[in-house]
């Protein structure tokens, strides 16, 4: 890796704090041959469902965001309430070697109670840890000491210092030090391996943070003086061989597939993208993707193709950190990706990525669409589409359940699997453990590398298959009656923690006590028990319909002992319950015939036959009312390529259709073409960003449309344009084979008469009446609709600011001195949305205050360029990561640094010149509401505070306020070195949520 790449991403990791840790209890998997990479085979096929068994079908629901050990994993920090923010299951921590081998005397002795209480707090919150040791740790993590030597080491092991980072590196060639670690790790798995409290386990030890390098004093030297302090391959190797010798259960991840010359690829050990999806350098190339998706050559997943184990997520799991600089914005963008964030997608389907740290996201909304997509994806995503098992039964009987992965990777852990039955209470009266091991559910689709030559990106091979499990189960001493037939897995650390989360299935019967429901059966002595089925449902009738919905009653059913309820089945498949004689069936297609009957059933799961077939047809577009809408989530529709439906809240239905384009397409099917001839088609899409599309009718020839960024993933808009229908039914297919399309929500077609497709007149006249130097004013001129203007939608360049249902408007937060453009667009009650106006370029404020004297590190000016270029005013490095604006950096403008934070963030600025003629460092600073000096930490010259403990001249502290002052901190009472006084770093992970704008950071007398 260049230096100048690593050193910004080692930078993000000198802000982690404490991170705890976790392990799972599982079985030993079969050990990993890394074979020359290309395709991996299928798993075996399945065994076949017992067809002396009833099938029946269970809907699929989305599932969970917090399930175990799956998505993103918070910071632990002692003391926090650990489940606020975005759903998650997981907690990463750090652990300073010298914190368990406390005895100067002996390296044989372990005291593992910092380990113990961190382990603790996080089950009783019911997450799982994921843990890392280090001995060396740049400025320490506020509660992990810096150096982590264990002082048993003196005298015995060669201590060398890494003069760039100010920390000292042990000689890990030392053979004393090897045995030494070697001895630990075996204590630390023999404790350890299976406790349910930790997930997984980063090897750490060696280098900075225990990530495996020692930048810039590393194996790379032909472009430095710097020697190299990490240890051979073969030592590296020995100590991945000692943990996968120590750890049997627990999972393993070590940093590359190449760390300790590929050490690990022929063991049960995973790897560890620490700068997972991040894109740097000029130009900008991929840390993770491939060379053959425009990565460098040094990416994650080109070490593993260069090794051949790029399939090694088949047995071992995946994890890492997304990069610090882009988590705040990683999935704006998706799933395509922008800037310096990388096509994140393709990063968790090509890695096969499980869970990864992110502490930013404990500010995601839980209903980012994006955001839950993502989550989804990775790892495991489980659903039961089928359970087999017979409607009525006495004894023993069989069950069986269908299991398949949607997900990106197997779930990696041998938990319980368990079958029980429910009474009429909902009560579980009976269970049963079974020997379904769910590592064996593997993903039933895979993403090709473009290296494996088998078809242009994205390729999506058929892989792994829906699996089949089948157990007897022993009814016998159970009342007869009527029972519900449940599942679920056991979470062990259920065992340690009430709070433990429950794993879920991705269905809609799942319920939220970790059991999710099968089906009904009736469990009779073979006497007394009730087998009479109702009576057939008569009378099948459709009163009404529309273009998209049919109306269905019925006579009822009777029963000796009573009906409970009918099954509805259109064409065959059974859509809904219901306990009425009535039902509805929406979201059809428009001119489309369909084929429905019903059957009923009883308390004991007693079914009928089915009522006499019904076909009857929704109207056709056209002719007066509403146009026709097809949803495009639509059970009818055609999804290929790798599109998905994925939920949308302020879409029609609930949902959308995303990952369009790039091989991605949906097809409507059954639109009504009426009796032919160009019709207006509607398209009511998402999409953050401008986006094209081709739609092409019954295969013919595409039609290119663009559509303008609606504001933002959720934000529905519409595009019109006029397609040449057929007569009778019609197929129109969405695509774009040179790029991404944007989301869709659902198509209209046809005007109906009575329609409002007329958008309003475009808003003219946007001016700003008034400025400050966080706010701009904006007003403009009413526009007009046939109908009436409901809102207008106003853009800051091309994201959402907010909406007005006035004509004036006030933008917020913004910062001084910095000019921004703005365009508002009109939009009517029937969504129809008006070109966007002209734009208005408009600066805040200045805010100006005198420049800084003495030694200037920095004062923001905007020379040279940050953080594009990352120098300060020194020509030294400088740069930020996990801030919520800047792409993670923190902004520059109006001559200050603006730095907004929510527990995440990090800042850094390369003093490195002797600063002995200077009493003071100056940092001008103020807040956006006061009271921030005890939101961050400040170090330099070896010393670290939180900014509010620093002792001022006359014995005060500082204190932050909402206008920019000099807080001058005197470096020597402060015991500060000005010899050597190293980086200057700001670190915002202590609990606060802010704007700190830094003006300037200076010396002076």
């Amino acid at each position: 890796m260049r230096s100048s790449s690593l050193r910004r991403r080692l930078s993000a990791a000198l802000l982690t704090t404490a991170l705890v840790a976790s392990v799972l209890t599982g079985g030993p998997a079969a050990a990993f041959t890394p074979t020359p990479h290309g395709v991996p085979a299928r798993p075996a096929a399945p065994a076949t469902p017992d067809p002396a068994l009833t099938a029946h079908a269970l809907a699929y629901a989305d599932g969970a965001l917090d399930n175990p050990l799956k998505g993103f994993a918070r910071y632990y920090f002692p003391g926090d309430n650990e489940n606020s923010g975005y759903p998650h299951s997981l907690q990463w921590s750090y652990f300073g070697l010298s914190e368990v081998m406390t005895d100067a005397a002996n390296c044989n002795s372990y005291n593992w109670t910092v380990l113990d209480n961190a382990l603790n707090e996080i089950a009783s919150y019911g997450n799982q840890a994921a843990i890392r040791f280090y001995l060396e740790y740049p400025g320490g993590s506020g509660t992990h000491p810096g150096n982590a030597i264990p002082h048993c080491f003196d005298g015995h092991v060669t201590y060398r210092n890494n003069t760039y980072w100010g920390t000292v590196s042990p000689d890990y060639d030392s053979a004393y030090l090897l045995t030494a670690l070697g001895n630990f790790i075996a204590a630390f798995g023999a404790r350890y391996d299976g406790d349910p409290r930790i997930g997984f386990i980063h090897l750490g030890l060696i280098g900075l943070w225990g990530e495996w390098h020692t930048w810039p004093f590393d194996t790379d030297t032909t472009g430095d003086s710097y020697p190299n302090l990490m240890p051979t391959d073969a030592h590296a190797a020995q100590i991945i061989t000692d943990y996968d010798n120590a750890f049997n259960k627990t999972k393993l991840e070590v940093r590359y597939p190449d760390s300790g010359g590929g050490g690990a690829n022929n063991l049960d050990v995973g790897y560890h993208d620490d700068s997972f999806c991040y894109k740097e350098g000029s130009p900008l190339a991929g840390v993770t993707l491939p060379q053959s998706l425009g990565g460098a050559n040094y990416a994650q997943l080109q070490r593993a193709l260069n090794v051949g184990v790029e399939n090694k997520w088949t047995t071992d799991s995946m994890g890492g950190e997304v990069r610090p600089e882009i988590q705040s914005s990683a999935f704006s963008f998706w799933p395509g990706g922008s800037g310096q964030v990388d096509n994140m997608k393709a990063c968790i389907e090509l890695e096969h990525t499980t869970w990864k740290i992110n502490q930013t996201s404990q500010s995601y909304a839980a209903t980012d669409a994006n955001v839950a997509a993502a989550v989804r994806l990775m790892g495991y995503n489980l659903s039961v589409s089928n359970a087999y098992f017979k409607n009525s039964a006495t004894g023993t009987t069989n069950v069986g359940v269908q299991i398949k992965n949607d997900g990106v990777a197997p779930f990696y852990y041998p938990w319980t699997v368990t079958l029980g039955v429910k009474d009429s209470t909902g009560a579980v009266v009976r269970s049963w453990d079974t020997s379904w091991d769910l590592r064996t559910v593997q993903p039933l689709k895979i993403r090709a590398f473009p290296d494996w030559g088998v078809g242009s990106d994205p390729t999506y091979l058929d892989y792994g298959y829906p699996q089949y499990f089948q157990s007897a189960v022993d009814l016998s001493g159970l009342a007869s009656g009527a029972y519900s037939l449940v599942l679920r897995v056991k979470n062990p650390l259920e065992t340690v923690s009430a709070s433990a989360k429950k794993f879920r299935f991705a269905n809609a019967t799942q319920g939220s006590d970790g059991w999710v429901g099968l089906g009904s059966m009736s469990v009779g002595s073979g006497g007394g028990g009730d087998t009479a089925a109702p009576s057939v449902p008569g009378g099948l009738a459709s009163p009404s319909q529309t273009s998209a919905s049919i109306s269905l009653t019925w006579n009822a059913s009777t029963d000796n002992t009573g009906v409970t309820g009918y099954r509805v089945l259109r064409n065959g498949t059974q859509i809904a319950t219901t306990t009425t004689t009535g039902y509805t069936d929406v979201g059809l297609a428009a001119g489309t015939s369909y084929t429905y009957t019903v059957a009923a059933y009883d308390a004991a799961g007693n079914v009928s036959a089915a009522s006499s077939p019904l076909t009857v047809s929704t109207q056709t577009a056209g002719g007066g009312g509403s146009p026709a809408s097809y949803e495009a989530e639509a059970s009818g529709n055609t999804l290929a390529g790798g599109a998905a439906v994925s939920a949308c809240g302020p879409c029609s239905g609930g949902s959308k259709v995303g990952y369009l384009g790039n091989g991605g397409t949906l097809t409507f099917t059954g639109v009504a073409g009426g009796s032919g001839g160009s019709t207006p088609v509607t398209v009511y899409y998402a999409s953050a960003e401008a986006r094209s599309a081709t739609l092409s009718v019954n295969g013919g020839t595409p039609t290119t449309v663009n559509f303008a960024a609606s504001g933002g993933w959720t934000t529905v808009v519409s595009a019109t344009v006029n397609l040449a229908l057929a007569a009778g039914n019609n197929t129109i297919t969405v695509a774009n084979a040179s790029g991404w399309a944007p989301d869709v929500d659902r198509i209209t077609v046809g005007t109906g008469g009575a329609g409002d497709t007329a958008a309003p007149s475009v808003p003219t006249g946007l001016t700003s009446p008034n400025q400050t130097t966080t706010t701009i004013g904006l007003s403009w001129t009413a526009s007009t609709d046939n109908v009436g203007v409901a809102s207008y939608r106003v853009y800051r360049g091309t994201t959402l600011a907010g909406t007005a249902t006035t004509t004036s408007f006030t933008d917020t937060g913004l910062t001084a001195g910095t000019q921004y453009s703005y365009t508002v667009r009109a939009v009517d009650a029937a969504g129809n949305v008006s070109a966007a106006s002209s734009a208005l370029n408009v600066s805040t404020s200045s805010g100006t205050t005198p420049p800084p004297t003495g030694l200037v590190v920095d004062d923001f000016d905007g020379v040279p360029t940050y953080p594009s270029t990352a120098l300060n005013d020194l020509g030294r490095w400088t740069g930020g990561n996990c801030f919520l604006n800047g792409g993670g950096s923190g902004v520059e403008s109006g001559g200050a640094l603006a730095l907004q934070y929510n527990n995440c963030g990090w800042f850094g600025s390369d003093v490195a010149t002797d600063v002995s003629g200077y009493t003071y460092l100056v940092v001008r600073i103020k807040g956006a509401a006061g009271g921030e000096q005890t939101h961050f930490t400040l170090g330099l010259g070896g010393v670290t505070l939180p900014f509010n403990q620093f002792t001022l001249s006359g014995g005060g502290h500082p204190v932050i306020t909402t206008a920019y002052q000099d807080v001058k901190i005197p470096m020597v009472a402060n015991g500060m070195s000005r010899t050597s006084p190293g980086q200057l770093a700001l670190a915002f992970w202590y609990g606060g949520a802010s704007t700190v704008s830094i003006d300037s950071i200076s010396f002076t007398n």
